[in-house]
């Protein structure tokens, strides 16, 4: 079983004149194969949040890690756990002021064609029969969820065994560890793009197969 998690940073504004929009929104997917490896990357993440993050003392209780929550440290200590499992890290990059005009209006379509420009980089002809599980944070309404499964359907039918099962899942990332952790390695990609910060990068990059900028 291949296991597909996806997870985004940056927004989808275009109002570059307002101080919070970012010039640039990163899609990452996290690959991997297995359910052993893929308990492994939830028993880091538990881990994490236990020793790390959710101390006996502290009132407030973090249920879930995130690239913006984190400290160095922390992303330092879930990452001895994470560096053994065999994984890789595909992500793409948008220059959102130098997207096409028509795809910048409409935003679910804008976000289900990065989607596909990441799914295209990974070999999911290789899949085996076992099946493709692609999971996603549920952030989307029913109809933009309609929307983006059928878009990434009809894209990939060419290109995946029509003997391996392919499921598309939207889920709470507060629940599925996985997503968690896409999430992290997410938002140290974008951080070299909008902020120009690699710290935490530089971690993890021996882990990224493919790391893409798209201009339109």
């Amino acid at each position: 079983m291949w296991y597909l998690y996806l997870d985004e940073s940056g927004d989808l504004g275009f109002d570059f004149k307002h101080k919070t929009t970012s010039k640039y929104f990163t899609i990452t997917i996290l690959c991997f194969e297995g359910v052993a490896n893929n308990r492994s990357f939830n028993h880091a993440v538990r881990k994490t949040l236990a020793r790390k993050m959710n101390f006996k003392k502290r009132k407030f209780i973090f249920e879930e890690i995130k690239g913006t929550n984190t400290t160095l440290d922390t992303k330092k200590y879930l990452y001895k756990f994470l560096q053994k499992i065999d994984f890789s890290i595909y992500a793409i990059t948008i220059d959102k002021q130098k997207v096409m005009r028509h795809i910048s209006e409409d935003k679910s379509r804008f976000y289900n064609y990065v989607a596909k420009l990441v799914l295209d980089k990974i070999p999911l002809e290789k899949a085996d029969k076992a099946g493709i599980e692609f999971v996603i944070d549920k952030s989307k309404a029913k109809t933009e969820i309609a929307r983006f499964d059928y878009y990434i359907r009809q894209h990939l039918q060419s290109r995946i065994n029509p003997n391996t099962p392919f499921n598309i899942n939207h889920g709470n990332s507060k629940e599925l560890q996985c997503i968690q952790v896409a999430d992290i390695f997410c938002w140290g990609i974008f951080q070299k793009y909008e902020h120009n910060r690699t710290d935490w990068l530089n971690i993890f990059k021996k882990k990224i197969a493919f790391d893409g900028k798209y201009a339109g």
